[in-house]
């Protein structure tokens, strides 16, 4: 088996330099991960060394004790173990609620649950487990307290699952509409490391974190939504309401309408008698926009166009950096490997061109490259950030670092979010006056006109 040699850095500082036995350069970084700390340098050994250390072992000195950015604590001079995972049991024959294809009751087959009731269910069962209960009876608990249909028959599908001895993780991976993987894995690393209440109740804050980030973001889209409306109701309460009555006193008048006013009445007719059209112009227009982006090729090219749009991209973007650094960092602290981590954190922004970049720096990481030059060479993230990922890298304490990093950023959020909030209204009113103006200079051409033949 091919021998790689490495140095490493745990969490206390400490280098350890060795090598180690596995078939690939993935399986040597996970391996180097769960025992070491994080890999600075790895290497392939094209022959073995003729000192007689064995794979696993420091050259000069004993490894120093290390909490793996993937794993648990090792002990001095105890070689790595790399086993395979333990392989997933077969579902009991007869499996009911939580069998796959299956939903619990008071669930529709594909119904998701909203981020409130995922946070209360989450809540709920990181408090029983806290208090000493084991996973059994709190799930039981779950079922008879919980007053939410939903959560009570998600919980029940859940026990069963357990009943029929399998375990959290697994049950879970048979939601898929409710339980994204990032959950379930974080879950699954809670049940090898015997931390499942500690890492639900990091999940806890997690989903706090992603919900008030959330929430931020379309307050501030609150205000200047609502000016839109308003300015909308406006003008077409003007059109609809004020031009028939305008109509009416010239045909009475048996004056000719000035040009403005003719425009008004043409809009006010093609509103009245053409509706239809609009609508299914709207519709047409969707179902195009729709197929456009249902092609991988158009997908692209439209997520290109929406990261790169100037002001109105730096929201989205840091709420990105913000949201892929604090995941980034939870996953690491709970156990997650390196580059499990980045594979589930490739489809959190929604966005394909992000997606195909970090699949392109999940793959650099694998071929050796550190995850801020990986990074760098994307360009997808600010310098500051690749900057402070490096220094979390040669520390040690990488898992800390992104979660000072996502802080940082969270703070940039707050002030992009003020900067747009604070620009919209004036650019929205100065449209809205815009439009309102224009149909007030067409109304009072026309009354001008008319006084001024009545007058003559």
């Amino acid at each position: 088996m091919p021998l790689f040699s490495f140095v490493a850095r745990n969490a206390h500082g400490k280098l350890s330099e060795g090598t180690v036995s596995s078939p690939d350069r993935s399986s040597a970084i996970q391996q180097i991960e769960r025992s070491f700390g994080f890999p600075i340098k790895i290497a392939p050994v094209q022959e073995p060394a003729s000192s007689g250390l064995k794979a696993g072992s420091a050259p000069d000195r004993k490894p120093e004790p290390a909490t793996a950015v993937g794993g648990g604590a090792k002990k001095p001079g105890e070689p790595p173990t790399a086993g395979p995972a333990p392989k997933k049991p077969a579902p009991a024959a007869g499996t009911s609620a939580g069998k796959s294809g299956a939903s619990p009751e008071g669930l529709g087959g594909k119904e998701k649950l909203t981020t409130n009731q995922l946070y209360l269910f989450t809540e709920q069962l990181a408090h029983l487990l806290s208090a000493g209960m084991t996973l059994d009876e709190a799930l039981g608990i779950m079922v008879r307290r919980l007053k939410d249909p939903k959560l009570a028959g998600l919980s029940k599908a859940l026990h069963q699952g357990l009943v029929e001895g399998r375990s959290l993780s697994q049950v879970m991976r048979e939601f898929p509409a409710i339980f994204s993987s990032l959950y379930v894995n974080m879950v699954s690393a809670g049940e090898a490391s015997g931390a499942l209440d500690d890492i639900l109740n990091r999940l806890v804050k997690h989903l706090s974190d992603v919900k008030a980030l959330r929430d931020r973001v379309q307050q501030a889209m609150v205000y200047p939504s609502l000016l839109v409306v308003v300015g909308f109701g406006l003008v077409l309460a003007f059109i609809k309401v004020m031009v028939p009555q305008l109509l009416g006193f010239f045909k009475q008048s048996g004056q000719t309408l000035p040009g403005p006013a003719m425009v008004l009445i043409d809009a006010n007719r093609i509103l009245s008698d053409y509706w239809w059209a609009a609508l299914l112009g709207g519709f047409g227009a969707y179902s195009m926009f729709k197929i456009f982006t249902r092609d991988p090729a158009g997908r692209l090219a439209w997520d290109t166009f929406v990261w790169n749009l100037p002001v109105l991209s730096s929201i989205p973007r840091h709420r990105y950096y913000t949201q892929f650094a604090r995941t980034l960092g939870t996953l690491m602290q709970n156990g997650v490997t390196l580059l499990r981590a980045l594979e589930l954190l490739e489809d959190i922004s929604g966005n394909e061109l992000v997606r195909q970049r970090m699949t392109q720096v999940r793959r650099a990481v694998v071929d050796g490259a550190a995850v801020s030059v990986a990074l760098t060479e994307q360009q997808l993230f600010p310098e500051l950030f690749a900057d402070m990922t490096a220094v979390g890298e040669q520390s040690g304490k990488f898992a800390e670092t992104m979660q000072m990093i996502a802080n940082i950023y969270e703070r940039e959020l707050d002030k992009q979010v003020q900067i747009t909030s604070s620009l919209i209204p004036p650019v929205v009113m100065l449209f809205i006056a815009s439009a309102v103006g224009m149909v007030v200079y067409a109304i009072l051409s026309a009354v001008f006109s008319l006084t001024g033949s009545l007058h003559g």
